[in-house]
């Protein structure tokens, strides 16, 4: 196959998982969907099942009980209906249904802390030594700023692993070959991976610069969405990013009276990990907050 057919396929698969995403608590329209990409229904159920693995009702089912999971957690003043809405549930009960099958514990059990072992089998078995880490966030104080909406170029990661790295060398090579030098490099958390397994975490390298003119331009584009973020700074190795994520949604949120929504956190790397040959980053973490 072409290389152009394989960009062109790959840009359309994004598109369809950025569609689930922003519009997943609405009652999804994969005809119209399929009309605004110009492709029939069939063709896009396809890209999509040979992008990601799995089709896409499955895909929306996941990334629905995915975004409930983080908010049950965070959102100490929603009710499991109000979060069951947000996250595009039609009724509670078929909620309840279907975050029982996935978690082995009701919603409200999952609130109440249930999802604390379920978090730790993950960390301990991540790729990423949160285990290790000797980092303390016992002084940090989060600045609470406005933020205004990111366009940047993209490579989506299928898991929270090792091969990371590989997309960010290619984001690397990108920028090298288009002479960027005045870039942000962004990593986009669509799901929390403190408590959703890695290998079916999302995860979103970006480049973001205001240069206009590329010598290829095969990479998708997005924006990341605007607005009000709780902003934490820290330094570290690998591993140290990870137990900051799970601090920040395990700790801090459920504790601060703020509570988090279905945006995707991000973080601004001025340093990164995956690139540094010794494991080390200096990045800003952004939590979208709300009260």
């Amino acid at each position: 196959m072409k290389k152009e057919t394989l960009d062109r396929r790959n840009i359309l698969a994004n598109k369809i998982m950025f569609y689930i995403y922003k519009h997943m608590d609405t009652d999804l329209n994969l005809d119209l969907l399929s009309e605004d990409l110009l492709i029939s229904k069939f063709h896009m159920h396809r890209i999509f099942k040979e992008a990601f693995g799995r089709n896409i009702y499955e895909s929306i089912k996941s990334i629905r009980l995915q975004k409930a999971s983080n908010l049950l957690i965070t959102n100490q003043h929603s009710t499991i209906s109000d979060i069951a809405n947000k996250c595009g549930y039609s009724s509670q009960s078929s909620f309840i249904k279907s975050f029982k099958e996935r978690f082995k514990m009701t919603p409200k059990e999952w609130k109440r802390g249930g999802y604390k072992e379920y978090s730790r089998k993950i960390l301990e078995n991540s790729e990423h030594p949160t285990i290790m880490s000797t980092a303390n966030f016992d002084d940090i104080v989060p600045e609470i700023v406005e933020m205004e909406p990111i366009t940047a170029y993209y490579i989506r990661n299928q898991g929270y692993n090792k091969s990371i790295q590989l997309t960010w060398q290619k984001l690397q090579v990108w920028s090298l070959n288009n002479k960027l030098t005045d870039f942000q490099q962004i990593a986009l958390y669509h799901d929390n991976p403190s408590i959703t397994p890695h290998e079916s975490c999302q995860y979103i390298a970006c480049i973001q610069t205001d240069q206009k003119k590329f010598q290829n331009n095969q990479l998708p584009s997005f924006t990341i969405f605007g607005g009000i973020y709780a902003k934490f700074d820290l330094k570290g190795v690998r591993g140290d990013l990870l137990k900051l994520i799970t601090w920040v949604y395990q700790e801090w949120l459920p504790k601060s009276g703020l509570e988090t929504t279905r945006r995707p956190s991000y973080a601004i790397h001025r340093k990164n990990h995956f690139l540094d040959k010794n494991g080390e980053f200096d990045a800003s973490f952004y939590v979208p907050v709300r009260y």
